[in-house]
């Protein structure tokens, strides 16, 4: 039999490696920002047992004051950082007050946030409304060319921003008496207080670092994405599967599987289609789910 020969030149070949390999590096590089979105409702809901919907809509209107603030007041975007994260702890530890002062459970935490989202959702439309809006910055536009690769400087600094939290809020979750005690009141929080520990002003603390993390990654929307209100949701779905898949309570998972995740995304649309990017977070999801029922 004659042999045919291949019609694919190496060059093609190397191509099509080239985008494989930049399709990784992008999709890495956005799991930055899943994780970090993901590491404040994962904190919020496994150890204190309530899901903050809102989350999202904070950290749009992070991203949003950070827009504001750079287009007409120029004020830099780390200045505006200063103020947005203890702005959204501020916010966290409130919404906290509400939790702790109605004795509201976890399906219906879930609901008022939701609802709270929506409420932000429509202020932030009657104050910027609904049109697109693009915080131009030569942030946005800096990359490093690494061989064939091109790095967004702005992804690469969230990305090593993320890596930081993470790493640090779990070394404070496992190594100090706060992080201690928080752990133990998630476990059994009358065995906990039996022991002298004061779930209830933990809570407000934990509660102002998951919002001050939403602050943070809305710092960084503002910088690399373009905003509208409905926007709030496009990271719901994913992220909420990233929270999942990294486990609850664990802030180095979150991070591990936001990246997982953006990484897999991005190749599924290089390699196939861009129809296939929701398929990848959830079929994961699902997956693990079956394999281990209480992986939560």
């Amino acid at each position: 039999m004659r042999r045919i020969a291949s019609t694919r030149s190496p060059l093609a070949t190397t191509t099509h490696a080239v985008i494989a390999s930049q399709a990784l590096i992008s999709g890495v590089l956005a799991g930055g920002l899943y994780g970090l979105l993901a590491m404040g409702l994962s904190l919020s809901w496994g150890l204190l047992r309530l899901v903050n919907l809102s989350h999202f809509a904070l950290a749009f209107l992070s991203a949003y004051i950070v827009y504001e603030l750079g287009t007409n007041y120029h004020v830099a975007p780390w200045w505006s950082a200063a103020l947005v994260v203890p702005l959204m702890f501020a916010i966290g530890a409130a919404q906290h007050w509400v939790f702790d002062r109605f004795k509201v459970n976890e399906l219906a935490s879930l609901l008022m946030t939701f609802s709270f989202a929506v409420i932000l959702e429509v202020a932030i439309q009657l104050h910027w409304t609904a049109d697109f809006r693009r915080y131009e910055t030569h942030y946005a536009t800096t990359s490093l060319k690494v061989g064939p690769f091109y790095i967004p400087v702005l992804d690469l600094v969230l990305c090593l921003v993320a890596a930081v939290l993470a790493w640090g809020t779990w070394l404070w979750l496992r190594k100090t008496y706060v992080g201690k005690a928080l752990r133990a009141a998630a476990e059994d929080a009358d065995i906990a207080a039996a022991y002298g520990v004061d779930h209830r002003k933990l809570a407000y603390l934990l509660s102002g670092i998951g919002a001050a993390y939403a602050g943070v990654a809305g710092t960084f929307i503002a910088l690399i994405a373009t905003l509208a209100p409905a926007q709030i949701w496009a990271y719901l779905g994913v992220v909420f599967a990233v929270v999942i898949i990294g486990r609850l309570g664990n802030p180095l998972g979150a991070l591990i599987a936001g990246i997982v995740i953006g990484a897999s995304e991005s190749l599924a649309m290089a390699v196939l289609s861009p129809a296939w990017a929701p398929v990848v977070s959830f079929s994961v999801l699902i997956v693990i789910l079956l394999w281990d029922p209480d992986w939560l």
